[in-house]
């Protein structure tokens, strides 16, 4: 026997929905325990059971079993409603001492590439990433064409990652 999964849908799942709420679940959780309910069967549709076999019944205890684990889930966890403000006093903002070590390690990657470029790449690298001037701005100090210029920046760019990543 195949099972149109589809058609089930059609026909049951606003009533399992319903029979979930009534055991008193918000209509959010009933909204996914029903789809969870027809994931479920679609997975792991159920044995051949012959003629007799009833779907209806089927996704009634499918969505029953899934709500008695979704209340034994909830019962194991501790949900906590923080207050406003209790969360910025419960985080700490530091970075953690491998996130400072692998940030200097990358600084010092990318330190080393600029090092190695030509001056006027790095400088116009420099002006542009790290001052925040257009490549207009950069162009017109330097005395170049802004085509020139976002040439410079694209290849400092290029040099930069193939350093970095490489490492």
């Amino acid at each position: 026997m195949t099972w149109d999964l589809h058609g089930l849908f059609i026909r049951h799942a606003r009533d399992i929905n319903r029979f979930l709420r009534r055991r008193g679940h918000s209509a959010e959780t009933a909204e996914d325990l029903t789809q969870d309910t027809f994931a479920r069967v679609l997975a792991s549709p159920p044995p051949e059971a012959g003629a007799n076999h009833n779907p209806r019944a089927y996704l009634y205890q499918v969505s029953r079993n899934l709500s008695i684990n979704h209340r034994r889930r909830e019962s194991l966890l501790r949900i906590a409603d923080p207050q406003e403000g209790e969360i910025d006093r419960m985080t700490d903002p530091s970075p953690s001492a491998e996130a400072i070590v692998y940030s200097r390690q990358c600084l010092a990657q990318v330190e080393n590439a600029l090092a190695e470029l030509p001056e006027r790449t790095r400088k116009a690298f420099e002006m542009h990433r790290l001052d925040g001037r257009t490549i207009a701005e950069v162009a017109a100090e330097l005395g170049l064409s802004t085509g020139r210029t976002w040439g410079l920046i694209r290849e400092a760019y290029r040099h930069v990652l193939a350093r970095v990543e490489g490492s």
